[in-house]
């Protein structure tokens, strides 16, 4: 069996807590910002867990 290639855009994107949780930024942080209100651009900071089958299909494409 040939080893799997982990992919590479979800690589750049996704963190693997120490723990196993999936640690994912938020989108819509790049450009554009002047029409988005403060609490909007506040509430996309840091980094949002993902759980369930989105965080089956994250490690899956990671290999861990």
């Amino acid at each position: 069996m040939p080893k799997l290639k982990t992919h590479s855009g979800t690589k750049d994107r996704v963190r693997i807590s120490k723990n196993g949780k999936v640690r994912v930024g938020s989108a819509n942080r790049n450009h554009f910002l002047s029409k988005k209100t403060g609490s909007r651009k506040r509430s996309l900071r840091g980094l949002k867990t993902r759980t369930g089958k989105v965080a089956r299909n994250i490690k899956r494409n990671l290999n861990v």
